[in-house]
């Protein structure tokens, strides 16, 4: 009994995390007088992957979202890394009230603040911009960098920062040489994380951007359907093709990934 219910539970997990993908893949293949259907198509067809592209600048839109998400991924890694080292390891004043600020600053909903954040995008020139999305995104994905890097410089052993100061090492050159190499599975981790965040972005993607050339992906899917029509088939084709990118990526930091999430959990 208990082997049936871990097997049932299995399949459940499996099917709510697998489920929604390969219904997409399978509404993707679906030719448009199939589109009501639950069963599987009788005549698959990749004509919906070829429409994705035709007459859309949907190469142009993906590479704006790897742009934007890359781009933060790399600002607040090089920002986060610096503050989470310190945090951990130098005597800051006040640490704990600064995680919690971080973490308060991260609970605000993105609905509450796209007003104020459009209005100093504008006043700032970048209304319209990729720029003007790097920005935000970086605000509200710093915090859980912050919060994730220190943890990872916490658990690593007091002693190796101590042995490179006595060596002679300034705290940057010990941050730099010794506990950020060190520290490699936290920053993969992380990394992935801000890439997924910012490239399923919706709201401050739609808001602050207006032009075709500067759109993001999560906005050019939500502008496939029209008044009168709805290219379901279209639609689930580009979920697909936008999807396979992070699918990729986590499966190549897969080993980085788990090390980084479980690192901290067991002392020894």
């Amino acid at each position: 009994m208990k082997r049936l219910g871990l097997l049932l539970a299995m399949t459940a997990a499996l099917t709510f995390c697998v489920g929604p993908f390969l219904w997409q893949v399978l509404t993707s293949l679906r030719p448009e007088t199939e589109q009501t259907r639950l069963a599987l198509p009788t005549r698959p067809t990749l004509q919906a992957y070829a429409e994705v592209f035709e007459g859309r600048a949907f190469a142009q839109v993906m590479l704006n979202s790897f742009a934007v998400a890359s781009l933060t991924t790399l600002l607040c890694l090089a920002i986060g890394a610096l503050a989470a080292f310190a945090l951990a390891r130098l005597p800051v004043p006040g640490r704990g009230a600064l995680l919690a600020a971080a973490l308060g600053a991260s609970m605000f909903p993105p609905i509450a603040t796209v007003g104020p954040l459009f209005l100093l995008i504008r006043a700032l020139g970048l209304r319209d911009q990729l720029a003007g999305l790097v920005l935000p995104y970086a605000t509200f994905a710093l915090p859980l960098t912050l919060w994730v890097l220190t943890a990872h410089f916490r658990q690593l052993p007091p002693d190796l920062y101590r042995a490179a100061r006595i060596d002679g090492c300034t705290p940057f050159a010990a941050f730099w040489r010794v506990l950020l190499p060190l520290a490699a599975p936290g920053l993969v981790t992380t990394g992935l994380l801000v890439f997924i965040f910012s490239w399923n972005e919706f709201l401050y993607a739609l808001t602050f951007t207006s032009s075709p050339e500067h759109r993001t992906v999560p906005v050019a899917i939500a502008l496939f359907a029209s008044e009168h029509a709805e290219p379901w088939a279209q639609i689930a084709a580009a979920s697909v093709i936008v999807t396979l990118p992070l699918v990729i990526l986590t499966l190549a930091f897969q080993r980085r990934l788990v090390s980084g999430l479980t690192a901290g959990a067991v002392k020894g």
